[in-house]
């Protein structure tokens, strides 16, 4: 039996519920880019302002940041099947909110901005639940190629949504994108709902609350299941060194994309269609890094794929930005975004095969904390540093770090190798 899995191509597909699941998310994910294609052009034709885009995408992940560590407590407590279920029914609300608004001639830049801080809620909650639940529904030995499959639908729905937005905004009305991204979430409900897994048999968090702690106790539960999972992320050698290199990405590297519209403009002069060009670049790269992960299936050497990526990634950085050449930056974007998706998929799957079951849920927030909460963080410093010494001299300087980074967790990363249980002690 295992000796044939070694041998399937995309062998998470071969699994009914994963790919259910996957089918509901590749719609979700799509529906997800159009509202955000919609929503940025609804601000800016409201505002004229690129700062209002900038404090629309502050609101969406703020909440992210303050609260995706809490939402990781609840995954472990809650059932995250159900937990799901009730983050995408939750995830409705905004989408209809703003359609209807839309239609009304009613909607303005507040009511956007309230609306884009309670799906960032929402969403702190559903990250980490999502990330953990991949290993209910697959065995291990698939996660890595199960990851990568997700990894894939997002990045398809990367370019399929913002493609129809396009199309929907100009013959239907950019309400449209809105009612669709709505409906999308019922095909995710609706996948989840036919799903079966095994942690169907736990307990579901107010009973274990009541059961264990007590009603009075309860919060001081939540700190405790917190600070275990905190511990846990700081004892193990490589968790730590995978989410290092992640926070660093996060802060350093990644935010290069908030700073195209510049390259485009005035280092390469394409304008706006080159800037497109550009963006679908790094998105092709981290399409075909996902669907290489996903083909190859299982990966046995992953801390030597994530140094290699991430060496990818940082030196693609580097070389875009010294180049004034534009079919060359293309070319080097499409490394970037390989390298980069590269590793993400090799990391999650080599954290979530680090940790104990009990535990993943809070663990994967930690994830998504380093990943996305900070990463407001990481587009505020990049913007800060280009407008002291140039776009182009800050995207250097942000390249050279993230390599330093990984070459100083080569050791670290090898011991994903290694199996689970390593500690710092």
């Amino acid at each position: 039996m295992e000796n044939r899995r070694t041998h399937e191509r995309f062998p998470a597909l071969y699994v009914r519920d994963f790919r259910i699941f996957w089918v509901g998310q590749l719609i979700s994910f799509s529906g997800t880019w159009m509202q955000s294609t919609a929503q940025g052009w609804l601000v800016y034709s409201l505002t004229e302002s690129p700062f209002y885009l900038g404090v629309v995408a502050a609101a969406a992940s703020l909440p992210v940041l303050l609260f995706t560590l809490i939402g990781g407590v609840v995954a472990d407590r809650l059932m995250k099947r159900k937990l799901l279920v009730i983050t995408q029914t939750l995830s409705i609300l905004p989408a209809l909110a703003l359609a209807v608004l839309i239609d009304l001639r009613a909607v303005t830049v507040w009511q956007i901005m309230f609306f884009a801080t309670l799906l960032g809620t929402v969403n702190a909650f559903d990250i980490p639940a999502r990330q953990a639940f991949l290993v209910d529904i697959v065995e291990k030995g698939r996660l890595l190629n199960a990851i990568a499959l997700n990894s894939a639908a997002f990045n398809s729905a990367r370019i399929i949504g913002p493609f129809f937005a396009g199309i929907a905004i100009s013959s239907l009305g950019i309400a449209a994108c809105f009612y669709i991204n709505a409906a999308s979430f019922v095909a995710a409900i609706a996948a989840l709902v036919r799903i079966r897994t095994k942690s169907e048999t736990g307990k579901g968090f107010l009973m274990r609350a009541a059961a264990e702690d007590g009603v009075s106790d309860r919060f001081p539960s939540l700190l405790r299941d917190l600070h275990e999972g905190l511990s846990f992320v700081r004892r193990s050698r490589p968790i730590f060194g995978i989410l290092l290199l992640v926070a660093t990405f996060s802060l350093f590297g990644i935010p290069y994309i908030t700073l195209l519209p510049v390259f485009a403009a005035d280092i390469l002069k394409v304008g706006a269609r080159g800037l497109g060009i550009l963006a679908g670049a790094s998105g092709l790269g981290a399409l075909a890094a996902a669907l290489f992960i996903a083909f190859k299936g299982e990966i046995q050497k992953k801390g030597r794929l994530m140094s290699l990526s991430g060496l990818t990634f940082g030196a693609a950085l580097l070389s875009f930005s010294l180049s004034r050449d534009y079919i060359a930056s293309i070319v080097i974007l499409i490394f970037a975004g390989w390298g980069v998706v590269s590793f993400l998929a090799v990391a999650n799957s080599s954290i979530q095969l680090n940790t104990p079951d009990p535990l993943r849920g809070r663990v994967m927030s930690v994830y998504t904390f380093v990943f996305l909460g900070i990463a407001p963080a990481g587009n505020a410093l990049m913007g800060w540093v280009a407008h002291l010494v140039g776009t182009a001299r800050a995207v250097s300087i942000s390249a050279c770090l993230c390599i330093a980074v990984v070459l100083f967790s080569v050791k670290r990363l090898r011991m994903a190798d290694e199996g689970p249980g390593r500690r710092i002690d």
